[in-house]
């Protein structure tokens, strides 16, 4: 193969998989027709030529290696953001080098909560903001809104790469904020703005000088229709921290999760009230998911849920009525519908609650998404409520798992939850058998656990549930 054979390299469009030979077919996504010729930058070529040559050696700054116990981890420590509901998710703050990626639907407040992180981060030195879709007039009139303005926040209106860099060798920021990723191009890479190719470098680019500056790097990043983070999806194998920020636009809630963390744990979730003056944390959010009903009405349930190490008191809605389709009809929202399908078999077949010809609406109050199995069992007990048209008791709290068998499983933190529950005002509750005993606190069947939770039921299966819930 001659020089420019050997220089030529194929790459899918769609995935941005790569081959040193033409394929109709892309190897990666299975894509056809997707894959065309793209041709590698010369710097890059002339890297890995003398790399490949020199050894390890030819990489400025390399050092040799020691041992483990003698590295320095001081300058990896957390530096908090000033908003302790993001420094709970990403586990105490920013870790000086790291990379993070903030992704989330347009309109949801992602720009708002950068801008609000940054003026508070400016206090403990330079951090530079780069918008590649607003104008350095428009960020500040956002910031005079929400109250970030700060000596030391440098905003920079740029979409090329190198111009970037450039801004960066003069600010010589402590925090990096790029909105967004797919804005900004390298003038030497083939691609549209935005494309794999173009994402890819970029992305790379940033991340070896967050490395050598020990520079943190914020990523804004767009999402498809489908809620998942655009580009290719090595962009989230190359960064450090995933974030995902959701919410309803119709509703002030607004959540961050960690779907990725290399410096802390991944099922912490931060919880945030969207205003006109910019975005304020809820350290107690358990209230925002509840109705205020004076009298209890069938379908309703109220649950505890675990995200990481926080109980939230949830409530579960349900509506049961005659299908008016051939089909009927299973609509759900923040609850996982394939979850509720399996509830709705399992209620159907072991519990013999009839619901082969109703339409079933399944709901969570204030926009939360609840995706534990410990809602199970509240989810179930809603739709045998509103199927019988009883209700169920208004201080009572369902936590547990429902497997296709019927039982009732459990599930961690029993012992944390009830004592949320408990905290929030309610009297009674009905848990997985052998969950109390097992956390050692010896509240058994029927006898109180603490305080004003008098009475704790467990149920060993899903029609020793809806007994205790709503009577024989």
């Amino acid at each position: 193969m001659g020089k420019s054979a050997a220089a030529a390299l194929y790459q899918c469009s769609e995935c941005g998989w790569r081959s040193m030979k033409w394929a109709g077919r892309c190897g990666e996504c299975q894509g056809w027709g997707t894959v065309a010729a793209a041709r590698v930058p010369a710097i890059a070529r002339a890297g890995l030529r003398s790399s490949a040559r020199a050894g390890p050696a030819a990489f400025p700054g390399s050092a040799a290696a020691i041992s483990i116990a003698d590295v320095d981890a001081s300058s990896a420590a957390a530096r908090p953001t000033g908003l302790d509901e993001l420094d709970r998710v990403l586990g105490g703050g920013l870790v000086p080098g790291a990379v993070v990626l903030l992704a989330g639907e347009p309109g949801v407040g992602k720009s708002t909560l950068l801008l609000e992180a940054g003026a508070l981060a400016a206090g403990a030195g330079p951090v530079l903001y780069v918008t590649g879709e607003e104008s350095a007039a428009q960020v500040r009139l956002r910031a005079d809104r929400i109250g970030a303005v700060s000596p030391l926040l440098f905003l920079a209106a740029e979409t090329d790469l190198s111009a970037v860099l450039s801004h960066v060798d003069a600010v010589r920021p402590g925090l990096l904020i790029v909105d967004s990723v797919q804005t900004i191009t390298a003038a030497d890479v083939d691609g549209a703005p935005g494309g794999v190719t173009q994402i890819r470098e970029v992305t790379a680019a940033l991340m070896a000088v967050a490395k050598q500056q020990t520079l943190t790097i914020v990523l804004v990043g767009h999402v498809t229709k489908d809620g998942s983070i655009a580009g290719p999806r090595a962009l989230e194998h190359l960064v450090d921290v995933v974030l995902h920020f959701e919410g309803d636009r119709h509703s002030q809630l607004r959540t961050v999760r960690a779907l990725k963390n290399r410096f802390g744990p991944t099922d912490e979730i931060g919880c945030f009230e969207l205003g006109e003056h910019g975005l304020s944390g809820l350290p107690d959010p358990s209230g925002l998911f509840l109705s205020q009903l004076s009298e209890p009405v069938p379908g309703t349930c109220v649950t505890v849920t675990m995200e990481g190490r926080r109980p939230l008191v949830a409530e579960v809605q349900t509506l049961v009525c005659a299908s008016t389709a051939e089909l009927a009809r299973r609509v759900t929202s923040g609850l996982d519908a394939s979850r509720v399908g399996m509830i709705l078999a399992v209620l159907q077949r072991r519990a013999g609650v009839p619901i082969g010809r109703q339409d079933v609406y399944a709901a969570t109050v204030g926009g939360v998404r609840l995706t534990e199995p410990s809602v199970d069992l509240a989810v179930a007990l809603a739709v045998a409520s509103a199927t019988s048209d009883l209700s169920v008791p208004p201080q009572l709290v369902a936590i547990g798992e429902v497997g296709l068998a019927g039982e009732i499983r459990r599930v961690p933190g029993i012992q944390r939850r009830l004592a949320e529950a408990e905290r929030m005002g309610f009297r009674s509750a009905i848990v997985p058998p052998g969950a109390l005993t097992a956390t050692g606190d010896g509240a058994g069947s029927g006898r109180p656990a603490s305080g004003l939770l008098r009475n704790v039921r467990e149920a060993e299966d899903i029609r020793d549930a809806i007994a205790a819930a709503l009577g024989k």
